[in-house]
């Protein structure tokens, strides 16, 4: 992950927990669905890790939205 999108990433890790909670889903139940790791999750929603498109689209599918809304950013 380039230092300079790092933002973007918080912003997006921020989007997957707010999607997850309202899926009463826990980041296990997410990861397991995912066959991801629950570690994996958590480093998505810090942003200590990227994510493909791939992810994001299976994210998108599970959480039950579009994929833009992941990458709907609020306003600081």
């Amino acid at each position: 992950m380039k230092k300079e999108y790092k933002t973007y990433y918080k912003k997006l890790g921020l989007n997957i927990a707010y999607y997850r909670k309202m899926r009463d889903l826990t980041q296990e139940q997410l990861a397991e669905k995912m066959d991801i790791s629950q570690t994996h999750i958590s480093k998505m929603e810090v942003a200590s890790v990227g994510i493909s498109l791939d992810k994001l689209f299976q994210l998108a599918e599970i959480l039950k939205v579009p994929p833009y809304k992941l990458l709907e950013f609020k306003e600081d």
